[in-house]
């Protein structure tokens, strides 16, 4: 008997040391960033404009946290061109909204590279975001900055944007249609977005016939994006199946300038990277009407009309 409780003793021991490990290697795991610092210099676009806006801009960046009250946000994270902080200038903004389990810390290289082209970059730390209630909270704060914040007067709130992928497109389509603030924005751009009845299920609710800004669309063609399921209420077709795209794109008023197209076998989990290009050269044409970077989408010789890395590019511009 003494044998036998030893030989338990032993495989309690084991387990917990074993279960010890898994959670310290979870925990580890959380902490570790989605991407590198410089994951950027991994891609490479047949298209000169792609190429260049992937990459970083001219604005050495600097970055500043404000704790938040809300758990779910915990804190608040601006990216912003180091000169802001120095000048009376105003600075266009973007907004950013997570994908699932995704809170900015997880991508800050992304922040970064984004916000050396100009912009102010706001994010969360909320990993649930799909409703868009911490954008809408997110944005409150960053409307109404403190004195003592060193963006306080910099932002041109007649300039601002708004970003997300995956759980965090639907989070930003809801933040636009669904808030009062969402009046705010002044266009948008999602990844991947959650498709409105797979989103619904998840309580994540939008409208994209409120949206009434410009916008692009845009997801993988991959079988995680789109795997080929005809009716998507019916069954899971991947996260932003084909369809859910032209629906979006056709529930869109005509009058609101529209994009929408697929990156040309993009799994899910590759969208970030593969659609920074364009994602930032929309903001810039958008945001501070950049006539280089409208060339990617303006006229019936628009880049994204001439790129092998995307197609079922539809556009009214």
């Amino acid at each position: 008997m003494k044998r036998v409780m030893k030989v338990f003793g032993i495989i309690i021991l084991v387990a917990v040391v074993v279960a010890a490990v898994l959670v310290i290697k979870g925990y580890v795991q959380s902490k570790r960033p989605s991407v590198r610092e410089d994951y950027y210099t991994e891609f490479s676009s047949p298209c000169p404009l792609e190429q260049k806006y992937s990459q970083p801009g001219g604005y050495a960046v600097f970055s500043v946290d404000t704790p938040s009250d809300d758990k779910r946000i915990g804190k608040i994270r601006v990216w912003y061109p180091s000169e802001a902080a120095d000048t009376d200038a105003l600075y266009p903004a973007i907004l950013v909204v997570n994908a699932s389990n995704t809170p900015a810390y997880k991508y800050e290289g992304w922040f970064k590279r984004l916000a050396s082209w100009g912009f102010i970059v706001i994010g969360n730390e909320d990993p649930q975001a799909g409703t868009g209630e911490t954008a809408s909270i997110t944005l409150d704060f960053v409307l109404n900055l403190p004195e003592n914040h060193p963006l306080h007067g910099r932002i041109d709130e007649d300039r601002i944007g708004i970003v997300g992928f995956s759980q965090g497109g639907a989070g930003a389509l809801a933040a636009v249609s669904e808030y009062e603030n969402g009046s705010t924005y002044k266009a948008i751009f999602t990844g991947s977005a959650a498709y409105q009845f797979m989103a619904g299920n998840f309580g994540w609710h939008y409208d994209v016939s409120k949206i009434h800004i410009p916008y692009f669309m845009a997801a993988g063609t991959g079988s995680t994006d789109d795997n080929g399921k005809a009716d998507p209420t019916k069954e899971y077709a991947g996260v932003a199946p084909l369809s859910s795209l032209v629906e979006s794109y056709n529930a869109l008023p005509d009058s609101v300038a529209k994009v929408r197209g697929r990156a040309t076998g993009a799994e899910h989990e590759d969208m970030l990277a593969r659609s920074d290009g364009y994602m930032t050269a929309w903001m810039l044409y958008q945001l501070t009407g950049d006539p280089e970077a409208a060339q990617v989408f303006v006229g019936g010789d628009a880049e994204i009309l001439h790129n092998d890395y995307w197609q079922d590019v539809e556009k009214n511009l």
